[in-house]
């Protein structure tokens, strides 16, 4: 895993809203503990959504499955109001939905959020968070 987790690291290293990084547990053990980590390795992320203490991932280990996790996930999020790192079922979800106002997005939003908590594949969960975003985004203006 090494391997592809520093070559990770490389893809990302000019990213202004990816950082990669690694923590040997061996050595610091009080922040590792902090974190909750105890076996090894441990793959954490942390974006708004995660909190401080992050969410343990547990998709693929291969750098194809982490780096499509990443882009789906951790990226620069998309804003609903330019389009600006919107992908395109983002874009088109946006488009669907931007005239329809302010009470049907609160209504979709506390639908999306009752929703996170159900199990479903990985893809989905991760389109959910992106909607749950692109919403919340549109509700605030």
């Amino acid at each position: 895993m090494k391997p592809d987790w520093e070559k990770l690291g490389s893809h990302y290293e000019d990213s202004a809203s990816v950082i990669i990084g690694d923590v040997d547990c061996t050595v610091e053990k009080d922040l590792c503990s902090e974190y909750g980590v105890t076996g090894y390795p441990t793959l954490k992320y942390f974006t708004s959504e995660t909190g401080k203490d992050g969410e343990r991932y547990s998709g693929g280990r291969d750098f194809a499955s982490l780096q499509s996790f990443v882009d789906e996930n951790l990226g620069a999020p998309c804003d609903a109001k330019t389009l600006e790192n919107c992908d395109e079922k983002e874009t088109k979800f946006i488009n669907k939905i931007a005239e329809r106002g302010a009470e049907f997005f609160a209504k979709e939003l506390a639908r999306l959020e009752r929703m996170k908590d159900q199990k479903m594949k990985e893809s989905q969960a991760a389109f959910l968070r992106k909607r749950v975003a692109i919403l919340t985004q549109l509700a605030a203006e």
